[in-house]
């Protein structure tokens, strides 16, 4: 993306921008109120020793020195393939026509535009099928791999980007462990895509953690210890890489889970830098919770100070019921040559 496509922290052409916040794209506190123009991120702010400023100053905004990367749960991106049966209506799975099914697409892909990430971490799409639809209408993001558990009408992670994939691990295999020392898996696939983003090498992992329908807290504890685990030992194994996390974690800073990822402070969650008012990403029982993060590593890379930023429209985005997360990050060193 270059300098000019990307909408500069400035308070000029960040007022821009929020123009479009009936239209597209509402960041941090665009929700019917008046647009409150942000300020520069200050290398100052940075929060913890996963945020460091490199040395010889910040790449400016859209340098290859820096990526943004977000986080948006989609809202059942379902295909128009009936898998379970029972498809419609009061039914788990929906069963879109081809006109509804090219409709949300379209509506969600012109959102994702909006974000002007590069790459997207996304859940709660059902299918190759779902993943091609959004990924033909986003220009730019050439390349996309889904987190398929196989299960009928699951709702899959899936990582967008505009830079090419060079490895993908998948982690649900692995028997994790709620605190009672239960056994269990992860509910989604906790899907690791390897990037090499402008030669150097970017580590993101789609998430989404056990809902609260008919709740298993202790499967969410089990998932954040276990990710937590994962994330560290993945960023010492590739020690020059940007390593980061992001997705729908059902769980809001301060509860037991989100503790569990944060503890020793291994993992960085990039939004602790913004005001509460912010950060949240979904309305439930009229209350406003931030549940959709992203986790930086300690590692080679490094967070912008005070880019986070949630996208939203009223109390969704996009069509979804939840608003998208982005930040902005250094790059480590070029380690894999440009392609």
């Amino acid at each position: 993306m270059s300098p000019s496509s990307r909408p500069s922290f400035g308070s000029r052409s960040l007022r821009s921008h929020l123009s479009l916040c009936g239209l597209l794209l509402a960041f941090a506190g665009c929700d019917g109120r008046p647009a409150q123009t942000l300020p520069t991120p200050d290398a100052g702010a940075c929060l913890s020793s996963a945020c460091s400023v490199p040395d010889g100053g910040a790449p400016p905004e859209g340098s290859a020195g820096r990526v943004r990367i977000a986080a948006y749960n989609v809202h059942r991106l379902f295909d128009t393939v009936c898998e379970s049966g029972s498809c419609g209506g009061s039914n788990y799975e929906e069963l879109p026509t081809q006109a509804e099914f090219e409709q949300q697409a379209e509506r969600l892909a012109r959102a994702i535009t909006a974000l002007d990430a590069e790459v997207v971490l996304l859940e709660e799409v059902e299918t190759q099928a779902s993943l091609d639809e959004l990924q033909r209408r986003t220009p730019g993001f050439g390349h996309a791999r889904l987190g398929e558990i196989g299960t009928v009408a699951s709702v899959d992670v899936a990582v967008l980007s505009k830079h090419p994939i060079i490895d993908v691990r998948r982690h649900r295999d692995r028997y994790i462990y709620r605190p009672d020392g239960s056994a269990t898996r992860f509910s989604r696939e906790l899907l690791e895509v390897h990037l090499n983003v402008h030669g150097a090498e970017v580590i993101v992992f789609a998430a989404h953690f056990r809902s609260k329908v008919d709740d298993d807290a202790g499967r969410r504890i089990a998932e954040a210890t276990a990710s937590r685990e994962i994330v560290v030992d993945v960023a010492k194994a590739f020690p020059d890489a940007l390593v980061v996390l992001g997705g729908d974690l059902n769980d809001v800073p301060g509860s037991e889970a989100l503790n569990a990822m944060e503890r020793d402070g291994a993992l960085l969650r990039v939004s602790s830098d913004r005001p509460s008012t912010e950060v949240w990403t979904y309305v439930y029982s009229n209350q406003r919770q931030a549940i959709d993060h992203l986790y930086l590593a300690a590692g080679g890379g490094a967070y912008v100070p005070g880019s986070f930023r949630v996208a939203r429209e009223g109390n969704g985005y996009g069509g979804s019921d939840h608003g998208a997360v982005m930040a902005d990050f250094f790059l480590g060193p070029p380690s894999l040559g440009t392609p």
